[in-house]
């Protein structure tokens, strides 16, 4: 198995002066469930070399099993602190595709074109594409064969609008994801409680809610690649 990695280059929180980048679990958990299952993995993002990790992601309330085990992975954090540049990867070269969250890529994903590319690309020569937390926002931008939008009477999920104003930033995010996929057809669905692990499959689109769904939303791209 091969499976590509794309992580935001983004690191500012809109106009507020605070850092933010991808959110740590949501690389570390996915990425050590793919490397356990024996996985050939690459990471990349729109910039290549070391994407930013915002650093709420990294407070001690934050930490998991697999974030401390990143931490302590000498050769993951080389892996991580040299990605490729977007837009060198090529769909024929991997066999799924995975974008965790944290709030940048609301900055810079949303209309990536390789990023596009790529999403159209694997769905069309049926390659599974899995997103958490805030990353299902990349698929606003992708369109099927009939130029509909992609989450278009699709049944996704995504970090809600609850938990955006939990974490207290409503108002400073671009777009409120919850929202989004709602207008453009998506059939949103969500855990009863904020924060609890929440993943759904519609053929090939997998997404997951929030952090806790990290792990899970990994796992269920794995069922796909071996069905």
């Amino acid at each position: 198995m091969k499976i590509l990695m794309v992580l935001t280059s983004h690191d500012r929180m809109g106009d507020t002066g605070h850092a933010t980048g991808f959110w740590l679990e949501e690389f570390a958990a996915p990425y050590y469930v793919f490397k356990d299952a024996g996985a050939e993995i690459t990471l990349a993002s729109p910039k290549g070399g070391q994407p930013p990790v915002d650093p709420n992601s990294q407070a001690e309330e934050a930490l998991t099993e697999e974030t401390r085990r990143f931490e302590a992975d000498d050769a993951a954090k080389a892996q991580l602190a040299n990605t490729l540049k977007l837009a060198e990867i090529q769909v024929g070269d991997f066999d799924a595709l995975f974008f965790p969250g944290g709030h940048g890529p609301l900055w810079d994903l949303t209309e990536n074109g390789d990023v596009k590319r790529l999403i159209e690309g694997f769905l069309a020569v049926e390659r599974p594409v899995a997103t958490v937390c805030h990353a299902p926002t990349v698929l606003l931008q992708a369109r099927t064969p009939e130029g509909e939008p992609l989450v278009k009477g699709r049944r996704v999920t995504g970090f809600a609008n609850s938990e955006e104003e939990a974490v207290g930033l409503t108002a400073v995010v671009p777009h409120l994801l919850e929202d989004a996929l709602k207008a453009q057809g998506g059939e949103y669905q969500r855990s009863a409680d904020d924060f609890a692990p929440f993943q759904l499959r519609d053929g090939l689109l997998i997404t997951g809610q929030n952090p806790a769904s990290s792990a899970p939303t990994a796992e269920l791209l794995l069922e796909v690649l071996a069905s």
